[in-house]
């Protein structure tokens, strides 16, 4: 779960999707170190090449890379950070920490850079604010197709289904 606190008051509570085993989030005391609203990953994206979009790591297969979007970007250390995604109820990520699109976008308005970062297997609130909160069940919905993805129009329709 993430809190947002403003002293012991939530600003913002939210369920969240961590890293995987073998590419966990790290945990410890961080802070907000950069914000970018439309990111793209440098390490996990897709070849183009003429009409293929095959999904790759970077620097593998042929063409040009593009990056998976990940919008709303709050990066806590190097290579990791907050950003929207699906938000499953056991790890699924490379290691950074998705937040739903539903309140991605509000979690970046209210964190600056310099702001702390607390991250642990569980939180003094989990017992009280996250106890109440229903996860999201959207998880298992499709990714949208790899045209969007790759394209910047991905960024808009984010942005226009959010703050509509």
């Amino acid at each position: 779960m993430i809190y947002v606190m403003e002293g012991k008051r939530p600003l913002l509570v939210t369920a969240c999707c961590v890293g995987i085993p073998s590419k966990p989030t790290p945990k410890g005391s961080f802070q907000v170190t950069r914000k970018e609203r439309n990111k793209r990953s440098g390490s996990y994206g897709f070849a183009v090449l003429r009409d293929a979009i095959i999904p790759v790591k970077a620097g593998c297969g042929k063409g040009r890379y593009v990056g998976y979007p990940m919008p709303y970007w709050v990066e806590f250390a190097p290579g990791y950070g907050f950003h929207l995604g699906w938000v499953w109820p056991v790890p699924k990520s490379h290691g950074c920490i998705r937040i739903h699109a539903n309140d991605a976008g509000k979690f970046y308005e209210l964190v600056k850079v310099g702001t702390p970062v607390k991250i642990y297997e569980t939180q003094p609130e989990d017992a009280t604010l996250g106890a109440k909160f229903k996860r999201p069940q959207d998880y298992n919905d499709p990714d949208a197709p790899a045209p969007l993805l790759i394209s910047s129009q991905y960024f808009e329709q984010i942005k226009k289904a959010i703050f509509q």
